[in-house]
């Protein structure tokens, strides 16, 4: 008996050596293009029914080269004859039919597969893979639909569908199944990835808001789309339409205020101060009792005072008057953590607009004491003083307090803060090697803007001294920027067109022109500052500074010569010529506002 089991075993060992050598032999001919060859071993191997799914993939694809679709068409009658349950090979045996020319047999054969399949799930999923292999995405799609009628379930597999749609470019018919799958799962992050990958064209985007107000229409107790709608609208940073949905949410969820106030801050955040001040003011006038109503207060005058430093030529009587409103707020409420950020907003409005910079250190001094434990709003009062002993040309001190920063906050942003500011320092008195020394450290910071402030500092530097220049050029540079950082706009205006006929072929030449078209804007020089920026765009379109003379441009025809056409022409033109400019969202937003599409 012992001997029996031992000679069927080696016969078995035997038998599944050859066949391994065969079907070595059979992928080596079928990778090497030599069909014929491979067609006979796959044939004489196709006879063994336990390992038919060894070779079945490269067989099919074999006679397919050959074009040998009646040997393929008995291959899988005969596979299916052993496995009546395999859709697969059913689906084989459609597509061999298809290939041979009877489209219209095959086209019926996969409607009745499918009404076959659409019952099982499992039966589902390999026939979904099947279509996908075979390029069929339609009838995966099909197949889905079925199942999911068959099934009585609206929302049977909708993430599945979602990708079988982007596939075909039925980017609508996709975000519907997301949309159903993210208000079902309350996946906020799966929907936001979705339309962050596939919707980019104006079209697109344009499809995307319409379906998302449809969705707030028909789902008027749901806030899930309102929440999709406000996170669209801030990725392209149009707070203005993120508010409108905001007020809606506050008011559905009796939210007192809050998701208006989380959005103000981020407007702010952004630099939008004008949509900030809007959404403070109306945390405060919607909920005079409500918890935000005190911080609203306060960060609606921040938003102002930012509105006013950004609008030239600025006011000493606005100046003033947002002191005024300060006061009046450390008076009512009194000097405590409500009202720290209240007194260094105030010494900085004395300091570098009222040029009052004793007054200003003093109440500096005040709200560091007023701080008392709370080490890193006092140390940011002292990277304020460096600022203000730069305004009084006592630069020392200044590097002092921004190494006592940057030693007390190594582990935070402000330490980092600290260090730009100390680069900065050192490039104004051009120490500009130490300068990028520091810098160059600064380019890895954990804060995108600091990197990207340290990296374009880094190579205007860069770019300007070393071996291959002088450092004369890039002194002189930097004196004027010191001028201007200490608000004295005529003398750095003088300076820089001293230095714009000095240096008309220099490298630092765009930066020049850049530097004082700015400059001139603050001073309401508006047709000086428009002339220097269409200079950069005609002599420097295509290097680093051409977008932003083109967006300043363009806002400076909205805003201050009020000349909307042209406006509309230059961010129009800023989205074609720099299609990745850090102004492309913004540029869009203003063209359609613009253009009139929205309706608050």
């Amino acid at each position: 008996m012992r001997v029996q089991i031992l000679t069927a075993i080696y016969i078995l060992f035997l038998a599944v050596g050859a066949f391994g050598q065969e079907l070595d032999l059979a992928d080596a001919y079928f990778k090497q293009g030599e069909y014929e060859k491979a067609a006979e071993y796959y044939k004489k191997l196709s006879g063994n029914k336990d390992q038919a799914r060894l070779i079945h993939d490269n067989y099919l694809s074999t006679l397919y080269k050959l074009k040998d679709y009646d040997t393929a068409y008995k291959y899988v009658k005969a596979l299916i004859k052993n496995n009546p349950n395999g859709i697969v090979y059913k689906a084989d045996l459609i597509q061999i039919i298809d290939m041979s020319g009877k489209t219209a047999e095959a086209e019926l054969e996969y409607n009745k597969l499918i009404e076959e399949s659409a019952k099982i799930d499992a039966y589902v999923y390999e026939l979904q893979n099947f279509f996908y292999k075979a390029n069929k995405i339609d009838l995966a799609i099909k197949l889905l639909l079925t199942s999911r009628e068959k099934s009585n379930n609206p929302t049977k597999f909708d993430t599945q569908l979602a990708r079988w749609y982007l596939f075909v470019g039925r980017k609508d018919k996709m975000l519907e199944e997301v949309f159903g799958y993210g208000q079902r799962s309350k996946n906020f992050s799966y929907v936001q990835a979705t339309i962050q990958d596939n919707i980019r064209e104006e079209a697109e985007i344009e499809m995307l808001e319409a379906m998302l107000y449809a969705k707030i229409q028909e789902n008027p107790n749901e806030t899930f789309f309102n929440e999709i709608l406000i996170w669209h609208f801030t990725q392209k940073q149009d707070f203005a339409r993120a508010f409108i949905q905001a007020r809606a949410i506050d008011k559905r969820n009796q939210l007192e205020g809050m998701k208006v106030f989380e959005l103000a801050g981020m407007a702010y955040t952004s630099k939008d101060f004008k949509n900030a001040s809007r959404m403070y003011q109306y945390v405060m006038d919607e909920y005079p009792g409500g918890d935000f109503y005190i911080a609203a207060r306060r960060w609606l005058i921040q938003s102002k005072e930012e509105l006013i430093k950004n609008t030239f030529p600025i006011d000493k009587a606005d100046i003033k008057d947002l002191l005024s409103q300060y006061n009046k707020l450390i008076s009512e409420l009194g000097i405590g953590p409500n009202t720290m950020e209240a007194l260094r907003n105030m010494a900085l409005l004395h300091a570098f607009y009222l040029d009052e910079h004793d007054k200003a250190i003093e109440i500096l001094e005040t709200a560091i004491k007023a701080a008392k434990v709370n080490t890193k709003f006092r140390d940011q009062c002292k990277l304020d003083l460096g600022d203000i002993y730069i305004l009084k040309n006592e630069p020392w001190e200044s590097t002092l307090l921004y190494m006592q920063v940057e030693k007390s906050q190594k582990e935070d942003n402000l330490g980092e803060i600290a260090k730009l500011k100390n680069a900065r320092l050192q490039y104004y008195t051009g120490q500009f090697e130490l300068s990028k020394d520091i810098l160059d450290i600064l380019k890895k910071a954990t804060t995108r803007e600091i990197a990207n402030d340290a990296l374009q500092l880094s190579l205007l530097i860069q770019d300007n001294t070393g071996l291959d220049t002088s450092e004369v050029a890039m002194s002189e540079f930097a004196k004027v920027d010191l001028l201007i950082f200490q608000n004295k706009y005529d003398e750095s205006i003088k300076s820089l067109e001293v230095l714009a006929k000095k240096y008309e072929t220099h490298s630092l030449a765009d930066e020049i022109l850049w530097l004082k078209a700015n400059t001139l804007l603050k001073v309401n020089r508006v047709e000086e500052s428009v002339a220097d920026l269409e200079q950069i765009l005609k002599l420097y379109q295509f290097d680093i500074l051409a977008d932003d003379a083109l967006f300043l441009l363009a806002k400076i025809k909205e805003e201050n010569q009020d000349d909307k056409p042209k406006a509309m022409e230059l961010y129009r033109q800023l989205l074609k010529d720099y299609p990745g400019s850090i102004y492309g969202a913004q540029s869009r937003i203003r063209f359609r506002e613009l253009r009139g599409d929205f309706v608050n």
